[in-house]
């Protein structure tokens, strides 16, 4: 069986999810949580690809790992309706966790074994 971070690799290279993506030039891993919730931990038992159906477990699993949560900076505008434009878009990107490890890269695949659980 896979490590977890060998299943989310998995799943980042993979097409069928699009709850979760490569960010930040493929230095980050973006997790739509809802989309995840349902897409992935609302998946059957035999379909199951973490042994979870909470978002928390996937979080703290990822903590376990050594990923960091990444903030997004919103720079922010002065006139009234950009700003609310700006306030929509924030809060559906609130439900977007980016989490960053130096060991998980797109572009060097070979430090996916350097990635162990503390």
């Amino acid at each position: 069986p896979l490590c977890f971070p060998e299943k989310l690799w998995k799943m980042l290279e993979s097409d069928q999810f699009q709850s979760i993506w490569w960010s930040e030039g493929g230095k980050c891993v973006a997790i739509n949580k809802y989309l995840f919730e349902v897409e992935v931990l609302g998946r059957g038992v035999c379909q199951r690809v973490f042994n979870t159906q909470h978002i928390r477990s996937v979080i703290r699993q990822l903590n376990l790992y050594g990923f960091t949560k990444v903030q997004r900076d919103f720079q922010r505008s002065a006139s009234l309706p950009e700003f609310l434009a700006e306030e929509a878009a924030v809060s559906a990107h609130s439900q977007i966790i980016y989490c960053y490890n130096p060991s998980f890269n797109r572009a060097h695949p070979w430090l996916l074994g350097t990635c162990k659980r503390r």
